[in-house]
């Protein structure tokens, strides 16, 4: 666990839309994109985190007029993930004002895009997403890609290893099992790929209370937490989850920094 831990606001799109669903899954409309990013960027939050969740299906990533938006009124740092299969794609997002890209299919279909990225961009602009799932009968994880979709016969953990060898900055894992049910993070998931790599690792997937958060940070080794619905809907604020962290010991970053 390092010190000044991030609170990230995760914003799944689909089309102009901000959705929500459950194991990535079941998928509802939530509102506008950049009018949530604009309060959580008030109330605190220290980064955003956008992701096309139907660009890897489509081949594309629609996000450019909603980071250039967002980047208008918010002044944290803007990653943008899903459907990013080359430099110019990088390249792109990060010129509408993103200042990191998250890459997940393209990554492990070519793990050599990994060090293509950081060449150009720096290893701080690269992040490597990793949607994993518990393999049947509880033994290790599987990453998948397409939101989920598709099975790559990878282990997660070591995929997590090979990608920070490649040259990723941060490494953002989604746990699919836990994602959307508000019942806590994969903390087993995530202490295993924190504990192996040598760069920071964002959590996602299951936040519903912040004991959640402390357990992640604490069990789970994680430097960053990203949440979702318990933001969308109200049930938690940024301000909320740094009193508790106080009350636990947590550093986080301060809100200025």
């Amino acid at each position: 666990m390092g010190a000044n831990i991030r609170l990230i606001a995760r914003l799944d799109i689909k089309a102009p839309n901000l959705i929500k669903g459950v194991h990535l899954e079941g998928l509802r409309v939530v509102g506008s994109p950049a009018e949530y990013a604009r309060r959580y960027y008030e109330e605190g939050i220290d980064e955003l985190l956008y992701m096309d969740i139907v660009a890897s299906l489509y081949g594309r990533n629609n996000l450019e007029e909603i980071v250039s938006t967002t980047a208008r009124d918010v002044f944290i740092p803007i990653c943008v993930g899903g459907g990013i299969r080359s430099i110019e794609d990088a390249n792109r997002l990060l010129r509408a004002g993103a200042d990191k890209v998250a890459v997940n299919t393209a990554a492990i279909n070519d793990p050599d895009l990994i060090s293509r990225l950081a060449q150009r961009f720096g290893s701080q602009c690269v992040v490597i997403s990793i949607e994993a799932k518990r393999n049947p009968g509880g033994a290790g994880w599987e990453a998948l890609t397409d939101n989920g979709r598709e099975h790559t016969k990878r282990n997660a953990v070591q995929w997590a290893v090979e990608a920070a060898k490649k040259g990723a900055g941060e490494i953002l894992v989604t746990s699919i099992d836990q994602e959307g049910t508000r019942k806590g993070f994969d903390v087993d998931l995530v202490r295993e790929i924190a504990d192996a790599v040598p760069v920071p690792v964002i959590a996602s997937g299951g936040m519903g209370a912040p004991e959640h958060m402390i357990s992640i940070i604490k069990g789970g080794h994680a430097d960053a937490v990203a949440m979702a619905d318990v933001l969308h809907y109200e049930r938690l604020s940024p301000s909320a989850l740094r009193e508790t962290a106080a009350q636990h010991g947590v550093s986080m970053r301060s809100v200025s920094a």
